[in-house]
């Protein structure tokens, strides 16, 4: 795992339950704002998606997108936590977490 992955799946580990964040605000917050589609990479590279809830990141319009056990399951384990999803989509401005900056 490079040291990239390593920032994002730290930083993916500090969402909170019922929470999302976008692949956008995490290239952002490892300081790497272009690097969204590099984000989605290490995400699919989770060891461990269970610890590791890469299911709470969602594309920027606030479509589910996909996920290493499958989109259905990426949606089932956002309704279990409380994030309601409409058409495909979540209602970011409820449940979008903007996270901070770096990781050391």
């Amino acid at each position: 795992m490079t040291e990239f992955q390593s920032r994002v799946l730290k930083l993916v580990s500090t969402i909170p339950r019922g929470k999302v964040t976008t692949y956008r605000e995490l290239a952002r917050a490892v300081d790497s704002p272009r690097a969204y589609r590099a984000v989605a990479n290490a995400l699919a590279r989770n060891p461990n998606p269970v610890n590791i809830p890469c299911h709470r990141v969602v594309r920027s319009d606030g479509k589910v997108g996909g996920y290493k056990l499958s989109e259905k399951r990426k949606v089932e384990l956002l309704l279990e936590e409380g994030v309601a999803i409409k058409k495909g989509k979540v209602e970011l401005e409820k449940f979008f977490i903007k996270l901070s900056r770096g990781t050391g």
